[in-house]
């Protein structure tokens, strides 16, 4: 009973521990709950029990966390919604491997000492290197690092254009363990950390950061055409006749149009009334970002390759720069080992024939009149260091997306991630989605202006200009790593270190 009781309390912390991120924004229970997984990891008697200790909090986190990737499947005609349950449980039972592994790499090392600062910095190292693990394994899914619950703490949240949101993560553990170690009364390593945070937020509140870039008019377009409708033959031209009505709203100087992911389901650059439709949308000056798939044709006219793509158009219907995504998402726009999935009945979760293929990666283009453009497409943006070229730094990054696959969560999560991408690079996000949340974030994360959610709306406004490059737009995952290995050198030492033994 006794281990059922140790098991449960470990699930739930992990489950409060996810309600310090969007939109709930309890940080502080976050903080609380990874206190109480190092308690737990500490007084863990064998390798076996600190691993399932780990596993089991982090079960509780992603299966809370992660809820909102169940009603995508609500939308697929193909197979039934109660996969979405099964996917959100097997991800979480997949995911949470990575923390308890942190937690047995950090107990090994501190075997029956575990009670000190030392181990704290280790377990901090750990995450930092097993979150970074599970973004890259398997094409990675970086979805809501530990360090996104900083944005509860602006200050400190710039910390990420340092050494990125992995090592916030990091610094978000050293945190939590402070507070665990002030209730063991050691004193010192509390104080330590909060004098340290105190100066980082002093630092960032003192230093001007500099702009290099002038603002961008730009308007977003939000249509509020949910995912239940938005591939409706019946509701097409319904949904074409809104784009146009909130495109045409005179404007009184030239603005760059942003639409969301997919907002055209024409293929563009097959179909010239296609484009002189749209560029008939815009002025003289004026120029459209929108999102829609782009294929490529062998000489017979047979579909080769297939793109989820970003396309820049003028008010002649010249295609000016197409952006091809490149991460795509496993079952959502590609089946992965379809041979053997597909005959199961499983598919992938957008509509179409055959999978999309992928881009080349991060790229900038120069739009006419407005500089220069970076584009993610929707699921990109949670990549932390890999969402910019940094041969050629763009003036904004554009985010187009379609968050309303995902429910109430899934949304501000999505934007609070873009926030932090924001943060690490030092230049302003903007989004745009079919239903929200739409908006522009600054250059170190603040909320510039929104659309709220499940609102039709456009949203005119000037991007405000970017920051000069921070440290992470510079190094980029370097940082992170090399504040983990300090860490983790600091750690080692400590286990070595006599005056660090602290008996339970």
């Amino acid at each position: 009973m006794r281990d059922v009781l140790a098991f449960v309390a470990l699930m739930v912390a992990g489950a409060l521990s996810s309600l310090g991120f969007e939109p709930l924004v309890l940080w502080p229970l976050t903080f609380l709950a990874v206190a109480f997984l190092l308690d737990r990891l500490a007084r863990a008697q064998t390798l076996r029990e600190a691993f399932g200790a780990g596993w089991l909090f982090a079960v509780g986190h992603f299966l809370v966390g992660l809820t909102w990737i169940a009603t995508a499947f609500t939308y697929q005609a193909n197979m039934p919604a109660s996969f979405g349950v099964g996917a959100v449980v097997l991800l979480s039972l997949y995911l949470a491997l990575f923390p308890a592994i942190s937690g047995a790499v950090a107990w090994r090392v501190y075997r029956g000492r575990a009670q000190s600062i030392g181990f704290v910095l280790l377990f901090a190292a750990l995450w930092i290197a097993t979150e970074w693990f599970r973004g890259v394994l398997f094409t990675g899914f970086a979805w809501d690092p530990l360090g996104t619950v900083w944005l509860g703490l602006p200050l400190i949240a710039q910390l990420g254009s340092w050494i990125g949101v992995y090592g916030l993560s990091g610094v978000l553990i050293i945190t939590a363990g402070a507070l665990w170690l002030m209730v063991r009364r050691q004193w010192r390593p509390a104080i330590g950390v909060a004098v340290a945070l105190g100066g980082i937020a002093l630092i960032f509140l003192a230093v001007p950061r500099t702009s290099i870039s002038q603002g961008i008019p730009v308007r977003i377009v939000q249509p509020n055409v949910g995912q239940g409708e938005k591939y409706d033959a019946l509701q097409i031209v319904r949904h074409e006749r809104i784009y146009a009505r909130l495109s045409r709203t005179p404007t009184t100087h030239p603005r760059l149009f942003l639409w969301p992911e997919d907002a055209t389901l024409r293929f563009l650059e097959l179909e010239p009334d296609a484009r002189e439709a749209l560029g008939s949308l815009l002025g003289p000056r004026d120029v459209l970002l929108t999102g829609g798939e782009s294929v490529t044709v062998d000489a017979q006219g047979n579909a080769q390759d297939y793109h989820n793509s970003v396309f820049a158009l003028d008010s002649r219907g010249r295609l000016l720069a197409r952006y091809d995504k490149a991460h795509l998402v496993p079952f959502g726009e590609y089946l992965p080992l379809r041979a053997f999935l597909e005959p199961i009945g499983l598919s992938r979760l957008v509509p179409g024939e055959g999978d999309f293929s992928r881009g080349p990666g991060p790229r900038t283009f120069a739009v006419p009149g407005f500089g220069s453009v970076g584009v993610q497409v929707c699921y990109e943006i949670v990549f932390s260091g890999h969402v910019v070229d940094r041969a050629h730094r763009p003036a904004f990054l554009f985010n187009p997306s379609n968050d309303a696959w995902f429910g109430a969560w899934g949304p501000p999560q999505h934007f609070g991630q873009a926030r932090m991408r924001a943060i690490e690079e030092g230049v302003p996000v903007v989004r745009a989605t079919p239903t929200g949340i739409s908006g522009v974030i600054g250059p170190r994360g603040e909320v510039v202006g929104t659309l709220p959610p499940g609102r039709e709306g456009v949203l005119d406004i000037v991007v405000p200009p970017a920051d000069a490059p921070t440290v992470f737009a510079r190094l980029g995952l370097w940082m992170s790593g090399l504040f983990a290995l300090g860490l983790a050198a600091a750690g080692v030492l400590l286990a070595r270190h006599p005056g660090m033994r602290v008996a339970e």
